[in-house]
């Protein structure tokens, strides 16, 4: 089974991927983050089936419609928070399957009404969204929660996991990554030890915390299951066809530059003697030696995209990096660089520009 732990570090969320014989699941997507999960799943080649969220956030903006938009997968969510746009309304004891694998639904109602645990079929694994955290756990005073049932729900539906069983929380605000039913027994200080109910009833009612900051805007949103007001903002770049890297970077094909050469900037950021060596340099490429790039950067036009090249695309990715911090929004990496652009057999020059 593949497993991938992700985090968005401007909600301190956690996603979950999990894959199985071609197929994966998210748990938790966020919606700014798409990009970035469609291009893991592409480069570790599994088709979503499903995403799955904990309860109705409301400190970020689910990721789950814009996902069924680029790739078709189901909205899975609790029938119990009354959200539209679900495709998998979910009940206590449900199963969702992925590959040969499948996650069983717990219902863990107090944080807020429609939260649920997914538990892995083999009870190793547990993502338990805001119900349990890391020696924490979610507040209990807003969208129908209640201290009394997150205590319950959490001792009668996570903690009577096998001690050994992973925990994964929808959040974790020091970057720690994981615990165990084990530790969360003895150490929550919430919820295990000889915490009872009134202990955490007290405790809990007492928090006197802010709301989220972006209650207002997420709750609103994710009760659509993060489908937008109006026009859906695009997140690919319409210059030319490009594909999105889990590094980060936007890479382009060799057959897309050769279409787009006349439109675009082409910097080559390999050393003087490259440019003219037995690979030879694109037609109307600017050598710019990655080392000279940031204080070349007023060469370029802002309003026009901009190609990087290398010998592979290692350094011209990193081109590609250089360039987008400095401002420039249309910029891409030739994919392969010129080894591949030459084993595609596409026309060379090898004088000096």
């Amino acid at each position: 089974m593949i497993f991938r732990q992700l985090f968005d570090p401007s909600s301190s969320t956690y996603t979950y991927l999990l894959g199985d014989s071609g197929e994966a699941v998210l748990i938790d997507p966020v919606y700014e983050q798409v990009p970035r999960d469609l291009a893991l799943l592409q480069e570790l080649g599994l088709k979503l089936v499903s995403s799955l969220d904990t309860h109705v956030h409301a400190d970020h903006v689910t990721g789950a419609w814009r996902l069924r938009q680029r790739c078709g997968s189901a909205i899975a969510l609790s029938e119990a928070a009354g959200a539209a746009e679900v495709d998998k309304p979910l009940r206590h004891g449900d199963r969702i399957n992925f590959g040969q694998r499948h996650l069983t639904v717990r219902a863990t109602p107090g944080h807020t009404s429609g939260c649920l645990t997914y538990v892995l079929d083999d009870d190793s694994m547990a993502f338990t969204g805001d119900s349990l955290l890391i020696r924490g756990c979610g507040r209990t005073d807003f969208q129908q929660g209640s201290p009394q049932q997150l205590f319950a729900s959490v001792h009668e539906q996570i903690l009577t996991l096998p001690p050994s069983c992973l925990l994964y929380p929808a959040h974790d605000y020091r970057g720690i990554t994981v615990t165990s039913v084990a530790e969360e027994r003895r150490y929550n200080p919430r919820l295990g030890g000889d915490v009872d109910v009134g202990d955490f009833t007290g405790h809990m009612n007492n928090l006197n915390l802010p709301h989220p900051k972006q209650m207002a805007v997420a709750v609103p949103a994710n009760l659509r299951c993060g489908k937008p007001e109006g026009d859906a903002p695009t997140d690919t770049p319409d210059w030319a066809p490009l594909t999105l890297r889990f590094s980060g970077v936007w890479e382009i094909e060799p057959m897309g530059l050769l279409e787009q050469q006349k439109n675009v900037q082409i910097v080559d950021v390999r050393e003087a003697p490259e440019f003219i060596d037995r690979l030879g340099h694109l037609h109307g490429a600017t050598l710019v030696p990655l080392s000279q790039l940031t204080e070349r950067m007023g060469e370029f036009d802002r309003e026009r995209p901009i190609v990087a090249v290398c010998r592979s695309g290692v350094r011209s990715a990193q081109a590609s990096v250089l360039l987008t911090k400095a401002g420039f929004n249309k910029v891409a990496n030739l994919a392969g660089g010129m080894l591949r652009w030459k084993i595609e057999g596409y026309p060379v020059e090898s004088d000096p520009a």
